[in-house]
């Protein structure tokens, strides 16, 4: 996600809280950032060394070597209080190792829970890969390999910035700080709710900061207010008992992968809006992307013509989106001159902000059944579903983090939206319904996570140390 600082608004939150200008610490913390910045990058080289995949198909010894590995990084941080801690599946095979540490807070201060996962997605097809994915090499300015920027950069961030802070402040550091680095992230967080439930007053906190979202581009930072929620599933057509031949029988009655298709052919106006009634969905983003950067970022043919009415940026992110993600027939080098009695689609339906989940569900439901054709019978099966999250941009915490991104980097921060989903921030919201939740990220639109060739900015990431560090003082000092 691109644009040009001309068409972004001047975000009165960038600009220093009452209170918070003219500390001399900012440059002391800049400087600890900086002469610490090359062991702080040889250390993320060494967690992109260890392919730590949480997927149940793939070996789980990396993972946990991963999580040693973590969990000695915060040791030598200073961190006394280190655990690695993991909750069961429902099938009873063990979740990922999450690592714990914690400094407690004195004096009456706040505390703040620094969250990002060390798990990896797995690399997909090797050849797409211009370097070993599990060799970090830099290149340009830019640090390749699986992990560098999603999220092994986010918890180096995490940990650098503590560090600065404390050589910085000393004993007047008071602030409570609790790292949780997750290890099954990729993988759908499958016992996070249980985690937090079994862990409730270990990682209670004040603050949360989530260190696994994007900036705007390379040189402007951002605080992600806005995320997406997710609902899919299945819809099912049958006609037939069972396939029957194409010649003899075809004509009277139309299979059933053609009569899926007139149902799917709904889900959208000719605009290519969704035309799912009861969804929420805002024009209101209060940035813009312009329509040649949407366009290089996610590959658009030339030719193709964009979706949707609004502006792109709410397209992306205050607007429901729906996807046909899988579809089940046989493939074209398999096929036979059959009426086909079944076909399967799975959906995908990014949901806006405000948007309940179950509600949404109950509208594709009503929807999909309402528009069977030529009395098809049709099975409409729900999947998963996480809920939206928003951002109180008007609390301490929001305010604070937006001026120290701009100071960090020098330019003011925007406020931007995911099109993507943090399910488990619903679960924090839940169990911590009094805590401020900060959205940022070292990526950038570069970055390419979860594809091959992903990469880190290093010019970015540094800033995002400090970024972090200026937060983490400035409450130290003035509270929330």
């Amino acid at each position: 996600m691109t644009s040009s600082p001309a068409a972004m608004p001047q975000n009165p939150s960038a600009h220093p809280p009452q209170g918070f200008a003219g500390n001399s610490s900012t440059e002391d913390l800049r400087t600890a950032v900086d002469r610490s910045f090359g062991i702080t990058l040889e250390r993320l080289k060494a967690l992109v060394a260890i392919p730590g995949i949480a997927w149940p198909s793939f070996d789980r010894g990396p993972l946990e070597r991963s999580a040693e590995a973590v969990a000695e990084l915060l040791r030598g941080a200073g961190l006394d209080n280190v655990q690695i801690l993991a909750c069961d599946k429902p099938d009873g095979t063990p979740g990922g190792p999450a690592v714990v540490a914690r400094r407690p807070a004195t004096d009456g201060k706040p505390t703040i829970l620094l969250y990002a996962h060390h798990d990896v997605q797995p690399t997909g097809d090797a050849g797409l890969w211009e370097t070993e994915p599990f060799t970090a090499v830099e290149k340009d300015g830019r640090l390749y390999g699986r992990g560098a920027a999603d999220d092994k950069a986010g918890i180096m961030a995490h940990i650098a910035a503590y560090a600065a802070v404390s050589e910085v402040l000393g004993s007047a550091l008071g602030l409570g700080v609790t790292f949780f680095f997750e290890g099954e992230e990729e993988a759908g967080s499958p016992t996070f709710r249980t985690f937090l439930e079994e862990n409730r007053e270990l990682l209670r906190a004040d603050v949360i900061v989530v260190a696994d979202s994007s900036n705007w581009k390379v040189g402007i930072p951002a605080l992600t207010t806005s995320l997406r929620g997710l609902v899919d599933g299945t819809i099912e057509v049958q006609v037939l008992e069972h396939a029957v031949h194409s010649g003899m029988y075809g004509g009277p009655v139309l299979d059933a992968p053609t009569l899926l298709s007139r149902i799917i052919a709904t889900l959208h106006d000719d605009e290519g809006n969704v035309a799912i009634g009861g969804l929420v969905g805002r024009d209101t983003a209060a940035v813009e992307l312009p329509e040649e950067d949407y366009r290089a970022d996610a590959s658009v043919l030339d030719g193709v013509r964009l979706a949707g009415s609004g502006s792109i940026a709410s397209r992306l992110w205050t607007k429901p989106a729906l996807s046909i993600i899988g579809f089940d027939a046989p493939s074209v080098d398999a096929a036979s001159n059959t009426l086909l009695p079944r076909a399967r689609a799975k959906f995908s339906l990014r949901l806006a902000p405000g948007q309940n989940p179950e509600e949404a569900m109950e509208a594709v439901r009503r929807h999909v059944e309402s528009n069977a054709p030529f009395g098809a019978r049709v099975t409409f099966t729900p999947g998963e579903s996480g809920n939206p999250f928003l951002t109180d941009t008007s609390s301490p915490a929001a305010s604070l983090a937006m001026w120290a991104l701009g100071e960090a980097w020098g330019v003011p921060a925007v406020e931007t939206g995911i099109g993507g989903s943090i399910p488990f921030i619903a679960d924090l919201t839940e169990l911590y319904p009094d805590v401020q939740i900060l959205v940022t990220g070292v990526e950038d639109p570069d970055s390419r996570a979860h594809s091959a060739n992903e990469s880190l900015h290093l010019g970015d990431f540094r800033k995002a140390i400090l970024a972090e560090a200026l937060l983490l003082a400035r409450i130290n000092e003035h509270g929330l």
